[in-house]
């Protein structure tokens, strides 16, 4: 009856709970699935040529990173964008070895191009979560709690931002094959930003089960104005050019 009660309170701000069995079997689903993102990467670069990537929200490089393995076997040109500074150093380490990797210690923001603060998990408490946590700092203080961090072992931290347009123009980008983005909620604006400000015209993939409903029915109907198709595997949207052929091997 309690549950009933707090769902109907919740539904009347415009909010809606979601069962934790729901996201649990959803997540094992995606890992033992035959069509994940793994094998839709496989697909792509094998009988595609991606020659330039942007990764948003790269992390460490290691960590829950699906582009790892390709970034290294296929030697595209890798901008890999990651906001906070020691995970930025690690990331760096990691990819240590590759010269097609170019490493970006920002935030891309949609409003600004001066500093700005994320929120993220103080060093101090951090290992009382989950491995995942280091990886869910984000411009909205409320995505940390929502994730079951207590609001008292959240900091801010000032981070460099830049624009998704200053970064293209930094990096020179004139052809864009792959744009992967993981901004813990923030990944609908910055898909948004890239359709809307620039003519590039990669295949997307990008985290959509944080992004507010209105605004990703917004995105949804700017896909379509700008001829992409889309469709979903698990936590992900992939959306590709109407004139891309996207072919999957199992």
């Amino acid at each position: 009856m309690t549950n009933k009660i707090l769902k109907k309170i919740v539904n009347l701000f415009g909010y809606k709970l979601i069962e934790k069995k729901h996201v649990k079997n959803d997540r094992i689903l995606s890992k033992e699935t035959i069509l994940n993102i793994n094998t839709l990467l496989k697909s792509i670069f094998e009988k595609k040529s991606i020659k330039t990537i942007i990764q948003i929200g790269a992390n460490d490089g290691l960590s829950f990173d699906e582009l790892n393995y390709f970034i290294k076997r296929y030697q595209s040109k890798s901008i890999l964008v990651e906001p906070i500074f020691e995970i930025f150093m690690r990331l760096k380490q990691n990819y240590k070895s590759y010269h097609n990797v170019f490493f970006e210690n920002s935030a891309i923001s949609v409003d600004y191009d001066d500093d700005s603060h994320l929120f993220k998990v103080s060093e101090e408490f951090i290992s009382r979560y989950g491995n995942h946590i280091p990886a869910i700092s984000s411009f909205d203080k409320n995505h940390l709690i929502k994730h079951g961090v207590s609001s008292s072992h959240i900091i801010k931290e000032k981070v460099k931002t830049l624009s998704i347009k200053d970064l293209i123009k930094k990096y020179q980008i004139q052809n864009l094959d792959l744009f992967f983005v993981d901004a813990e909620g923030y990944d609908g604006k910055i898909v948004y930003d890239l359709l809307n400000k620039s003519n590039l015209r990669p295949i997307i993939i990008f985290e959509y089960i944080h992004i507010d409903n209105n605004f990703f029915e917004k995105l949804i109907n700017c896909f379509r104005d700008k001829n992409f198709l889309y469709f979903n595997i698990g936590e992900c949207i992939i959306a590709f050019p109407k004139e891309e052929k996207i072919e999957i091997f199992f």
